[in-house]
């Protein structure tokens, strides 16, 4: 029997951190390299052949463009290897839904890539490490696991990088998924999946940026004024989005200003703060020339604006079509 190849690109974070302790409660992320890594994992008979390569190791906190860009390429690389089934990416978890989205909508979807990360560092007691990453593992060798954009693998729960977000600070189960939650359960002895593949055969939706144009979010309180609205906006910043109250709502003041922005050629989308939030198209978006973010979270509404500006897409009816999309 051939074993399927898969190739694990690791970032750092807690499923490479160490503690110093077992029962240690603080922890420096990126203690454990590529090749110790794979060394643990190989006693886990996980019926793939494993190929590592180090990307960074460091706190997801600490993952940016530059490190977003070589992911970019060791997985197009990677996926591009007709002896490659798919990728792995260890990571950090404060960040892993915004690197899981990137890549979701700027890789192909004809072989899966998986991230994967872990809620303990690797030396103290329950780590979580081995087990995700046996179950990443898992998904990535799986043919039907395909078509399905980038996943991202924690607490033996598949999840699509457009719904997935972090939910807590301090669980295993620490990741929940809106408006789907898991699309799949994943352990390291099996893998059952909730419905079909959805994008099958779909290319990258998007180029990754050479230079990502700059985009604000603006955090709604109550009692933010127009002027402290508006320092957050740089001469440089192309776009905004507002993480406001509720179903997208904000202060008069700044709608009015934000709306004066638009017509200056400020692209602004209306997020919400609410953690599972749908923020629909109100009639004053089309007199504001604002875009409805959808189901994406602030920090994902983000990334999606700055693709399409970096595009060249910035008329609103445009915009607001590729946040609609699933």
């Amino acid at each position: 029997m051939i074993l399927p190849r898969i190739t694990v690109l690791a970032t750092g974070g807690t499923i490479a951190g160490k503690a110093g302790s077992a029962t240690r409660h603080d922890y420096r992320p990126g203690q454990i390299g590529i090749a110790e890594f794979l060394a643990q994992a190989a006693a886990l008979d996980l019926h793939a052949r494993l190929d590592g390569r180090q990307i960074a190791n460091i706190g997801s906190e600490n993952i940016d463009e530059e490190v977003w860009a070589q992911l970019h390429a060791a997985c197009r690389e990677a996926l591009a290897d007709a002896d490659c089934a798919g990728v792995v990416i260890t990571h950090g978890t404060d960040t892993v839904e915004e690197t899981a989205f990137v890549l979701d909508q700027t890789l192909p979807c004809d072989k899966p890539v998986v991230l994967v990360g872990a809620m303990r560092p690797a030396d103290v007691v329950g780590s979580d490490g081995l087990r995700n990453f046996a179950s990443a593992v898992r998904v990535a060798a799986a043919s039907d696991a395909a078509g399905r954009g980038v996943l991202v693998v924690m607490g033996d729960r598949v999840y699509a990088a457009r719904d997935i977000r972090k939910a807590r600070t301090d669980s295993t189960d620490a990741f929940a998924g809106f408006p789907r939650d898991a699309i799949g359960l994943a352990r390291p002895s099996q893998l059952e999946w909730f419905g079909a593949p959805w994008r099958v055969g779909e290319c990258a939706r998007f180029d990754l940026p050479r230079q990502w144009p700059e985009v604000a979010v603006i955090f709604v309180t109550a009692g933010m004024t127009a002027q402290i609205a508006a320092r957050q906006i740089a001469p440089e910043t192309r776009g905004v989005v507002v993480a406001g109250v509720g179903e997208g709502n904000m202060p008069a003041g700044v709608r009015a200003m934000l709306a004066d922005k638009v017509r200056d050629g400020l692209a602004v989308v209306r997020a919400s703060r609410v953690e599972e939030a749908l923020i629909d198209r109100e009639p004053d978006d089309d007199q504001s020339g604002f875009v409805a973010s959808r189901a994406l979270t602030a920090q994902k509404a983000r990334i999606l604006l700055a693709l399409l500006l970096a595009s060249g897409i910035t008329d609103p009816a445009a915009v607001q079509a590729e946040f609609d999309r699933r």
